[in-house]
């Protein structure tokens, strides 16, 4: 179990042991077929095995076997957070519409995000030690290697550098290290329950939930490196403020001696892989008429590049849908609505729609996290930390359909110090 939706492991199948995610530097066993796309021709023969309703959550590292294996079962369930449960009957759109009518507009959230505090002081006055010092002290983790040459180059790049305990109205799992002039917030993502050894990835707050920057600090400066090196105009400022640590991830030049054909072939080759631009080449292909080549990589998007986050179901969904197979269209959004929603990458009536549902979904953990819902958990043999940690995750997923986690945020930290997560309570609570 891990990351922002901690529900239970088990399906229909019996228990089923969790599995540590595929570790970031090592390559997929597809890895080579999808990168031999970019530079080669397309395969003109391959068919995409077709998309299944899985019965393992994605809230958990499952391999994609697992959730082959788990959908061969014969069982076709709505799984929702490790709990499987038979589809509910769809209701009335106006039904619908009545729910997500009172969601909140969150673009103006975003600039209000920021404490007080924070917005009152100069960029000067928050230094790299007060991130590295609330990762470890707050956060409780290790902060990431180069995050003070990261905080550094984020500056040098226009970007006010806020304080890591500005929180308030952001969803809670943040560490916030940057604002953008646009006021997009660049922050470390601190999954609750993160496998031993797993990064913080860099991500960017945005309307709808988080948007996945880089798996790590390392990786994300290593592209602005090589984004630098082919922009004259601003490479001077990002090379002068990384320092040393530049000369560790990149050396200038690399990429016009690579003689690769351009910027997203040699980030994807050389550097690591990045769902925009995974995006940019599916759509590059389909814009070529290459359907092949789109869903290949769009497939390639789903097998646990990026664990815990649902936007490659949601986007290879929009792509299936774009060819033609409605069908499959469904089942790769269904599989994105069991990962936390605020991983979506869109909106979850964009999501929900893909998927062919409507409310019952939100209706579902509305009735989860009520008092009968947590009895009738307990009765079913659920321990009573796990029930407690489900609540916190689907109240995370109905803040991000709210638009607001100031209301719910205390309760959620009381989910993980009842759960014993002492930390990790500590942390999401924490906002100056």
């Amino acid at each position: 179990m891990w990351c922002g939706g901690e529900r239970s492991s088990r399906a229909s199948r019996g228990a089923s042991r969790p599995h540590a995610p595929p570790a970031y530097g090592q390559p997929s066993p597809c890895h080579g077929l999808y990168l031999g796309l970019l530079a080669g021709p397309s395969v003109a023969h391959w068919r995409p095995r077709r998309a299944v309703l899985c019965v393992v959550s994605l809230r958990s590292p499952h391999t994609a076997c697992d959730r082959q294996a788990a959908a061969q079962s014969g069982e076709v369930a709505a799984v929702h957070h490790h709990r499987i449960e038979r589809m509910r009957p769809p209701v009335s759109r106006g039904a619908f519409a009545s729910v997500l009518l009172g969601r909140r507009a969150l673009g103006a959230s975003l600039v209000a995000a920021r404490c007080a505090s924070s917005a009152a002081s100069p960029a000067a006055a928050v230094t790299a030690s007060d991130h590295a010092s609330f990762v470890k002290e707050i956060a409780a983790t290790d902060p990431p290697e180069y995050l003070n040459s990261l905080l550094n180059v984020l500056q040098a790049r226009g970007e006010m550098i806020v304080s890591p305990g500005a929180k308030r109205g952001l969803i809670p799992v943040v560490v916030p290290l940057s604002e953008s002039p646009a006021g997009n917030l660049t922050s470390l993502l601190r999954w609750p329950t993160a496998p031993t050894g797993m990064e913080m990835p860099v991500v960017e707050v945005r309307n709808h939930g988080l948007w996945l920057l880089a798996k790590n600090v390392k990786q994300y400066i290593h592209r602005i490196l090589v984004e630098a090196d082919i922009n004259a105009n601003a490479g001077d400022d990002v090379w002068a403020a990384v320092g040393e640590a530049g000369e560790n991830l990149y050396t200038k030049g690399d990429f016009k001696e690579s003689q690769l054909a351009n910027l997203d072939v040699y980030l994807l080759k050389k550097v690591g892989l990045f769902p925009d631009v995974i995006e940019r080449k599916t759509l590059h292909h389909l814009g070529k008429g290459d359907n092949v080549s789109a869903l290949i990589t769009g497939e390639f998007y789903t097998r646990d590049q990026f664990p815990g986050f649902g936007r490659p179901f949601v986007f290879n969904a929009e792509i299936l849908k774009r060819v033609g197979r409605t069908s499959e269209a469904k089942d790769s959004a269904r599989v994105a609505l069991k990962s936390p929603w605020w991983t979506l990458g869109c909106s979850y009536e964009e999501a929900a729609e893909l998927a062919g549902w409507e409310d019952e979904q939100i209706e579902f953990i509305r009735e989860k996290i009520t008092e009968e819902g947590k009895r009738e958990d307990l009765k079913k043999g659920k321990a009573p930390e796990q029930v407690v940690l489900d609540e916190a995750a689907f109240l995370m997923d109905l803040a991000y359909v709210d638009g607001n986690w100031d209301d719910v945020v205390d309760r959620i930290a009381e989910c993980y110090r009842e759960a014993g997560l002492d930390d990790i309570a500590k942390f999401i609570a924490y906002r100056e």
